[in-house]
This record gives structure tokens, sequence and C-alpha cells, in this order.
């Protein structure tokens, strides 16, 4: 099926049969853009061109398709608040809009092509709009997420020199209360219904603006955006991608993980501040012309992702681990997800319990993928693919992934190392430029051939990688290496678990030993704590090698967590640590 200018690039190869049967004697279904992993691998090709923009050269040609009656009639984008409030919008709407914004950027902002714009909105149309109006004028994207805090945000600003800035009344405040301090910002735009001094109206200044504007021709090199990480090991740090590595790059999410069409209605429930959002709520699903689904949705509340994957025709779900165990523990049998066909998670590893109980519940399973802010899809779990429960899958097309060692050697399988993709002679499209402002940051990632996520782990014989733990996490406890997602896997089978951590805690016999710290589920709570430690410890014993089990363990009432919600190791481990 031929799509759009790039027609190359994002083309879906038809599969006879039923694309949607379910086969479930070995845990796989059929691809719909591809015919197995291996011809996935060989057939990807992507030529890059000298001029790149995906507002032009893929929103705008699914815009021309559409008017030709060439495309589904699924929206481009339909969003809805949960209390009846709903947007829909064709690619044509979306075009139109985006460029009404456009103008507001170029004319009443005065922004010129390379100024950097922090948006920080909520699940709101305006923020999509935003994402593909900065693509139209050239200007630098950089997404916050609503829950940074005015020091958060001063750093952001600061940081990246920001000129303008998008939020919503909520944050307005913050935001003139360090304004001062930030001599590049001079423009504040806020999404309300109510006037805000000091402040432009997005939606009052759209209603003015025109609806004609020319697309900026950008290099496939330019700065796109910028990403700040989540900071789980340090000071948040500006990632900057270019117009080719997401706006190209991401085709190997959305052709071939997500295995989108046309047909297909795409929701990803990740926070707005974060490159996942960018990855499956923006170019994945708008690369292979699908629907963009999003809900208002301000806090995680399983009830109202039953009734909505039970009430729409959603067809793909992406969620984080973090979601899924919320969803599994939370009385889901009595819905029906008629539509849903694909889902899939990123973020963090998932444990083999959350995908058992959600493969018993609605028969599909979960397509874990692994990437980075950093990248796009490293690994993954395809349709067609046998899946070996707990492993990230094997590498996508975008990369060479191998395991290397401290010398930048590659590792045979079964032998642990860093997780790295191959850099040179040929830098891959799908990874980030550099660490803006911080070029010994950036050097740091370079080991030999080999760029280094930070992340440790294995490939087995069949050429599946397993994560075993961010580089700093690894436990040395009387000469093993424990990494701490095994143990955590564990412990969370046990039913008193609700969720935990583990790290690494002073030992004046073993130098160091695992300990655990554990948030119990509401039911245990009443226990003889003494008891469940010895339950637990047990368990663990039984469940993976013995030599891993926690021999201390700590209850306490929530994990440390950065914004984005992964576990801050770290801050748990200084805290073991501090008195040595």
């Amino acid at each position: 099926m031929k799509m759009l200018r790039y027609a190359k690039c994002f083309q879906c190869i038809p599969i006879s049969g039923s694309v949607r049967a379910l086969h479930k004697d070995n845990r796989t279904a059929t691809p719909q853009n591809f015919f197995n992993y291996e011809s996935m691998k060989q057939d990807f090709k992507l030529e890059i061109p000298e001029y790149f923009n995906f507002a032009n050269d893929v929103l705008d040609q699914w815009t021309d398709m559409e008017k030709a009656g060439k495309k589904h009639s699924n929206p481009a984008f339909w969003w809805i608040n949960g209390k009846g409030k709903e947007v829909k919008w064709s690619f044509e709407e979306l075009g139109s809009l985006s460029r009404k914004l456009a103008n507001v950027l170029s004319e009443a902002c005065s922004l010129q092509r390379g100024d950097r714009v922090i948006l920080i909105l909520p699940r709101v149309p305006e923020w999509w709009l935003t994402n593909v109006a900065c693509l139209r004028t050239g200007t630098v994207l950089i997404p916050g997420t609503t829950q940074l805090t005015q020091k958060d945000i001063l750093y952001r600003l600061q940081s990246s020199k920001a000129k303008c800035i998008i939020t919503n009344d909520i944050l307005a405040p913050a935001i003139d209360a360090i304004a001062p301090k930030c001599e590049n910002l001079h423009s504040k735009l806020i999404v309300s219904q109510n006037s805000r001094e000091g402040w432009g109206n997005l939606k009052e200044m759209m209603k003015h603006a025109s609806d004609s504007h020319t697309c900026v021709k950008t290099k496939h090199n330019e700065m796109m955006a910028i990403f700040f990480t989540s900071g789980t090991t340090g000071s948040p740090k500006m990632t900057g991608h270019t117009h080719s590595s997401f706006g190209l790059g991401l085709s190997v999410n959305g052709r071939f993980w997500l295995d989108l069409t046309p047909s297909d209605v795409m929701w990803n429930t990740s926070d707005t501040g974060w490159a996942k959002s960018a990855w499956s709520s923006v170019f994945s699903p708008w690369i292979q012309g699908a629907c963009v689904f999003a809900h208002y949705l301000p806090r995680f509340e399983p009830t109202s992702i039953f009734q909505t994957l039970s009430k729409y025709p959603i067809t793909v779900f992406c969620s984080a681990p973090t979601a899924y165990r919320m969803l599994v523990q939370n009385g889901m049998t009595s819905y029906k997800f008629k539509s849903l066909k694909h889902c899939v998670s990123a973020g963090e590893p998932i444990t083999n319990d959350v995908t058992e109980q959600w493969r018993n519940k609605t028969g599909l399973d979960i397509y874990e993928g692994y990437g980075q802010t950093e990248t796009v899809l490293i690994c993954g779990n395809f349709k067609g693919m046998k899946i070996k429960p707990g492993s990230m899958g094997k590498p996508s097309p975008a990369f060479d992934v191998k395991i290397v060692d401290g010398n930048g050697n590659v590792l045979p399988p079964g032998q642990e190392g860093d997780i790295g993709i191959r850099v040179l002679p040929n830098r891959p499209f799908g990874l980030f430029t550099h660490y803006v402002d911080n070029p010994s940051k950036t050097a740091s990632t370079l080991r030999g051939n080999f760029y280094i996520t930070g992340d440790k782990g294995y490939m087995d014989e069949d050429g599946y990688f397993w994560f075993v733990a961010r580089s700093d996490d690894i436990i040395l406890s009387s000469g093993y290496r424990i990494g701490p997602f095994e143990v955590e896997s564990a412990l969370n089978e046990h039913p008193s678990v609700a969720e935990s951590a583990v790290v690494s805690s002073p030992d004046p016999i073993r130098g160091e030993v695992v300990k655990a710290f554990i948030v119990l589920n509401p039911d245990y709570k009443s226990h003889d704590q003494e008891q469940l430690i010895k339950e637990i410890q047990e368990h663990v014993k039984k469940t993976t090698a013995p030599y891993k089990y926690p021999r201390k363990v700590e209850f306490i009432q929530e994990l440390p967590k950065t914004i984005s919600g992964k576990t801050k190791r770290n801050e748990l481990r200084k805290e073991e640590w501090k008195t040595i």
C-alpha cells in the first residue's frame, strides 16, 4: 500500500489472510505490516533525505490522501475528557488548526526558527496542536510534565534558554514567580477560558489567526525537540533529537512494534512530559496514518481505563508496567475489550506475574519494548515472534545491538555486559544527537564503536536480550553479581507485596547484601512483620537463585520515584550507605 511522499520509508507490506488471528498455541499474533522478524530485519531500509519535516512530509500527505478518498475514515485525532466532552479531527482539520497556532508562534510571539518553546500541558488537544505547530515553524519543542515543581521549571527554563512557554492556569502562577530570573523568556501563552495579565490567551489568539502558513523547509538533521531525561541517577539532561531521528526513526515503532495501519485506533497513556508520548502519541501512529486516541485522565484510575477500553474502538493500547500492575489488581474481569487487539509496554521491565494475569483476563499478550529518551525502539517483542517471559525481545531494525565489555568488545551469548548500539562506522539515524550543552556527558556514552545505554544485560543463544539492571544498580555480594529486577520480580509475585525496590546494603562479612524495600498490600499491613519477612524471604529463595534473596527487608509506605514514576533506587542506596 503506497503511502506518502516517503513511501519507501513508511510502506506497509500487505499480509494475506486474517491479519488479526491470534495463535494461542505459541502465543504469537499475525503481523499486519511484515511477515516475520527475519524479513523485517532484512527488508527494513530507510533513506534519509536532505530535507525533512514531519508536518509537511507526513501529516500534510495524509491530508491529501484523505481528500482523495484514499485513506480509512478514522479521524487523525480523537480526544475525550471522561465527562462527555469529545474532540475529533481529521488530518485536514489538524493541519488547519496547527497552522493557526504556527502563526501565533511566528507572528504574535515573534519566534524564529531554532527558538525553543517549553510546553507544559496535561492531555488536552492544544498539546498536540503545539507539537505540530513547532514542527511547522522550525521552533524546538521542549515538553515537560505538569508534575514539575517551580524549581524544576526554573531549571528547565534557565538550562534551555527557552523564549516561550505554554501552560495552563495551574502552573501560570509558579512561572510568573520565576520569570524575572529567566532572561530569555519573552512569550507566555496560557490555555485557559480566562485571561491572565502578562499572558497571551492561546484559544483567543487562535480564533483570530489565519490558517494559511507555509511550513519551513527543515534539514533532516536540524534540532527538532529537546527532552529532559527523567533524572534517575542525577540532574536531568537535555537530550537533543532532530527532525529525522524521531520523525523518520519512529517508523520502526509504528510499523513494526505497534504494527499500526490507518484502520487502527492507538491509545497511549504516557504523561505528556516524556519522550514516550512523542513515541506513541504523536510520531509512531501518525507515520502509519492511524488515529491517536487521548483521554484527559488527570489521574490514573483503573475504572476509567476499563470503561474507555470497553466503550471506544481502541485496537492498540500502550501503558507502563506499573499501570498494567494496577489494572490486573483492580477487578477487570467484568469488562470486555471487544476492539482491543494489541498491547505493548515500555519504561521499565514488566514482571511475569503481570503479563500472565493480563493474558488470562484478556487473551492478549503484552509485547514489551525497550528504549530510552535518547533512542527509538532498541529491542522489542514483535508479533510473530515467540515471547520469552521476562525478555525485552530482539533488536529492532533501527539498530545493531550488542552486549559489550568495559573495552567495547562484543561479548558472546550468556555473558552479562553493557547494552550497546553500534555507532561506528555509521551512526544510526534513530539516535539522539547529543546532550545539549554537555559535551563531556555526551562523550561518556561512547565506548569503542558503541553508544552505551547505561543498562546491563545479556543475550541468550536465540538472540533474545535480557535486562539485568541500570549499571549503577548492580549489587555485588560474596562474589555474586545480582540485578535488582529479578529479585523484585520474585518479590512482586508474593501476595503481600504491592511493589518493591531492591538495592545494595553494607554488610561486614559479605561487603554488601540485598536489601528489599517493600510496600505492602493493605490486607497484610496488620500481619506480624517478622513472620511476614521470613515468608517473603523463603518465597524468593524458591522463586529464584537462593543467593539472591533479600537478607534485609524494610516495609515502607511508598517508594521514592521520579516524576515519570520510575523508582529512584539511587536514593534508597545512598540512605543505606550514608553512614559508611
